[in-house]
């Protein structure tokens, strides 16, 4: 990763970013060469002590058939997106929690199936033991993807002064914030006249 200062590598840390997305994006290999790429709904567990991602879908379709071909995955999921722009500095930027990952993916047996769909309920309805019909299990499949390998990246909120942030300003709220003179922000001390001078003539 390029800037490493972003990167999570910590295991219980890129879980607590997992628990928190509610949506996971696959990536089959299809057979005419392009990705195909999958939302899906998941819960996370372990299964023979690997962390792995617990999926389903219907009996059959398009990923039904290609992971039968080919079980190799990769997975992608991120969440908490905050869109900032600072006008003044023409600058646009967006701050995000990721985790991205590879691994295997089998289709569970039948008596594996509940406790897994169980986990996936329990991932969205957290604590409450959601009920889930019975009869739906014999016509949906589950699957495990198994993790070997992931890393999350983390880009925080970019922190400028407030008043930095500001595009323009009038005299008379100037002449109301020289009169203060100065300001403490993140112990360092600011003439309030040249943070402003600059913004002041946008």
């Amino acid at each position: 990763m390029r800037q490493k200062q972003r990167e999570i590598t910590d295991e219980d840390e890129l879980l607590e970013i997992m628990q928190k997305c509610d949506v996971c994006r696959l990536a089959f290999n299809h057979e005419d060469g392009y990705p195909c790429i999958l939302p899906v709904n998941f819960g996370i567990g372990r299964r023979a002590g690997k962390l792995c991602l617990y999926l389903h879908s219907a009996l059959e379709g398009e990923k039904v058939a290609v992971m039968k071909k080919d079980s190799r995955v990769s997975f992608e999921m991120d969440r908490d997106h905050k869109l900032q722009y600072f006008r003044d500095k023409g600058y646009c930027t967006m701050s995000y929690e990721s985790v991205i990952g590879r691994g295997r993916i089998e289709i569970l047996a039948d008596e594996e199936k509940e406790a897994a769909l169980e986990i996936l309920m329990d991932h969205y309805h957290p604590g409450k033991h959601a009920y889930f019909n019975p009869a739906a299990v014999p016509r949906t499949l589950v699957y495990a993807l198994t993790v070997e390998e992931m890393t999350g990246k983390r880009k925080s909120i970019k922190k400028f002064s407030p008043i930095s942030q500001i595009s323009c300003i009038d005299n008379a709220a100037i002449t109301v914030l020289i009169c203060a003179c100065i300001i403490l922000e993140n112990g360092i001390i600011y003439d309030i006249y040249d943070l402003f001078s600059e913004t002041s003539t946008a």
